[in-house]
């Protein structure tokens, strides 16, 4: 099946009316929460992706992919009216965004935002089209050890790229694998870590670990603080861009979207790279550098342009090797084992619905967005200034009652205040749940190709440096923690993860 075929074959199951339905409720949910300041598109994916579970699995990655484009929309839309971002990916939107609205083309930024992320998702939807047959093609002549070394580069990679102190991450990383073997052992039947309790003997939930760190515990730091969110005080005016307006933003918004079409491939935070490395492209070329943050449309045409473009192309290794590039890509990932698919090269041909499909409901998502939003968006404004008292609480009703839908037991709920508490308490020390959840969810699925790998190598280590692909993934991991050692990098590293 060519690409063309592929892609007519996906269009046609994602615009059925039930994928559409979900399609556009995903992403008017993930507006709706993403909107709120401090909420970002995996806090949001964490704490709705309990509605999926009892859906097909196409359905269920539309909605959720809905989910995540809506959020990041939603966050967009914060960033340019309140000067808040809900995420590291939307700061950049805040420098020029925001003075935009200052200076009254709050709707002018707004549109900008919306049209640069549409431009950046069909090009990024062609890309995944094109790219993800062939790379999957290749990926199916990997065998056990081929995947533990990719694998373990996710792990690692998250971990080198993740905020703050890389032992902390590191030790977040190992928790994380320990928790993704809790249960009964997949090839013997015997109980790990269960310290006899019989209610662990299923495992740890996905949606109770991610919805409790990153769902509930960011609702909690937010309630913690004062509310001194600063109210919407510009008018929205007009959308319409003038021809200058449009001139300087188009040639920045393709700029932006190719850059971040090839860093969404990278792993660890190239969705959020991106958007930095455009923002400074921007500035490299212009004739003014100097007005840079003062408004200036190209600010925030290309960060906005080279976030959706990377946020999408981040698909291609989750559909077509089974790893994320993101937390927010490992939520899905292991929303996909829980729907029993197996993650990897294979998925595009024992489930080809589920991989054109995907890819197909990622244009009809993001021609969604910016029908359903921009003239909603006076609705999103008004959102805005409801106190965090009034919402919260339907939120964190919304996800005890997705929790327990998982699995209808209380086990989960009881698992939910755990990991939200776990959550609450590793913010304050310092420690970034993210490379928890990868380790969690990578594992497990590590675990299986190393114990696959010994088997055919009879037990010798070697195997992963003697095989020509694995000992290319090693030497790559060995390379990038050398770069992360280096002073220069550091210091950029520290710079970009505050």
């Amino acid at each position: 099946m060519s690409s063309l075929d592929g892609f007519l074959y996906g269009f046609a199951l994602a615009s059925t009316w039930t994928n559409l339905g979900f399609a556009l409720i995903g992403c008017f949910l993930g507006t709706l929460v993403g909107v709120l300041p401090g909420i970002g598109p995996l806090a949001t994916v964490s704490m709705l992706m309990g509605m999926t579970i009892f859906l097909d699995p196409l359905s269920s990655m539309v909605m959720l992919a809905g989910i995540y484009y809506g959020a990041a929309y939603g966050g967009s839309t914060t960033a340019i009216l309140c000067n808040l971002p809900g995420e590291a990916s939307s700061v950049m939107s805040c420098l020029d965004g925001h003075q935009m609205a200052k200076k009254g083309r709050a709707g002018a930024a707004l549109a900008t935002a919306a049209l640069a992320s549409l431009l950046a998702g069909c090009f990024a939807t062609a890309v995944i089209a094109f790219l993800g047959p062939v790379l999957s093609e290749y990926a199916l002549r990997f065998n056990a050890p081929e995947y533990f070394t990719l694998l373990l580069l996710g792990i690692i990679a998250c971990v080198l790229f993740s905020k703050g102190s890389l032992l902390k991450a590191l030790t977040m990383a190992g928790m994380g694998i320990v928790l993704g073997t809790v249960g009964q052992d997949i090839e013997t039947g015997a109980a790990r870590l269960t310290f006899g309790w019989p209610l662990l003997s299923e495992g740890i939930g996905t949606v109770a670990l991610s919805m409790g760190l990153f769902g509930l515990a960011e609702i909690i730091l937010n309630l913690s603080h004062p509310d001194a969110r600063q109210v919407v005080r510009y008018k929205i005016g007009s959308m319409r861009l003038t021809r200058q307006e449009f001139r300087d933003a188009a040639p920045a918004a393709v700029r932006g979207t190719l850059l971040g079409s090839l860093m969404g491939l990278l792993p660890g935070g190239g969705v959020t790279l991106s958007t930095f490395a455009a923002y400074i492209i921007e500035q490299r070329v212009s004739r003014h550098p100097e007005r840079f943050g003062t408004g200036m449309i190209q600010g925030l045409a290309a960060p906005e342009a080279a976030n959706n473009a990377a946020a999408q192309t981040s698909f291609i290794p989750l559909l077509t090797l089974g790893i994320p590039t993101s937390a927010s890509m490992a939520l899905l990932l292991g929303v996909m084992i829980m729907q029993g698919i197996q993650p990897g090269p294979e998925v595009i041909t024992k489930n080809p619905q589920l991989f054109w499909g995907v890819i197909a409901s990622m244009l009809i998502g993001n021609i969604m967005l910016v029908i359903i939003n921009l003239p909603l968006i006076n609705i999103w404004v008004q959102l805005l200034k409801v106190p965090y008292r009034i919402l919260f609480p339907i939120i964190i009703a919304l996800c005890c009652v997705g929790a327990y839908a998982a699995e209808m037991s209380t086990v989960d709920l009881v698992a939910l205040s755990f990991f939200t508490a776990f959550g609450v308490l590793l913010h304050s020390l310092g420690f970034q749940p993210v490379p928890l959840l990868v380790g969690f969810i990578l594992g497990p699925l590590a675990e299986e190709s190393l114990r696959r790998s010994m088997a055919i190598a009879g037990g010798d280590a070697s195997v992963f440096v003697t095989r020509p692909v694995s000992a290319v993934i090693v030497g790559a991991m060995v390379l990038m923690v050398v770069v992360v050692a280096l002073p220069k990098f550091r210091a950029k590293r520290a710079l970009l993860t505050d």
